[in-house]
């Protein structure tokens, strides 16, 4: 099925309101506060995904230093980290160029919260607004040039300096969430 085709998803997940994601990467753990009030179907969506594993042994594929570090592309999960960092295609295509079969709706218009500040969790998508699916980024300094083009749908709690070591090929290991 082509990006374009995916359908519109809604996800099942009800959202608690504490919902705190760990993510454990390869440089370190970094603990976000999900936005459950603001972005509730980013929210729900990232929590469907996070806990089915859909995210485990994917590898962050942009790295924009002081701007963004992106990760959840599937397409990197059969690459090394070598291969992603180095930017070539996988057996699944190319990094950053993948998703979960499906697009949300946009919320950047509706989240009264919606700021790219340091440590802001986003979603990525396309040139259609509402074609955000698994891909997200990590704002390294305020990004507020974004505020009202993607969605917001997290803040870093703990981990900001591992947000700044990370890297193209830096492995997911897993995200799990917490309420807290």
């Amino acid at each position: 099925m082509g990006f374009f085709s995916d359908p519109l998803y809604t996800p099942e997940y009800q959202v608690a309101g504490d919902e705190v994601a760990v993510f454990d990467t390869s440089k370190g753990v970094i603990r976000v506060k999900l936005d459950c009030e603001g972005a509730p179907v980013h929210v729900a969506n990232f929590c469907e995904l996070a806990s089915s594993g859909f995210y485990d042994d994917l590898k962050f594929h942009r790295y924009v230093p002081g701007f963004v570090i992106q990760g959840g592309c599937p397409n990197t999960r059969d690459m090394s980290p070598e291969q992603v960092a180095g930017g070539r295609p996988g057996p699944s295509g190319m990094p950053g160029t993948g998703g979960p079969g499906y697009r949300i709706r946009q919320e950047f218009t509706t989240n009264p919260n919606n700021s790219h500040d340091d440590g802001a969790l986003a979603m990525a998508r396309s040139q259609d607004p509402d074609s955000a699916g698994s891909q997200f980024y990590f704002c390294l300094g305020p990004q507020h040039m974004l505020d009202g083009g993607y969605t917001v749908f997290g803040s870093t709690l703990e981990g900001i300096e591992v947000e700044r070591e990370l890297r193209a090929g830096d492995v997911i290991n897993s995200i799990r969430i917490e309420h807290a």
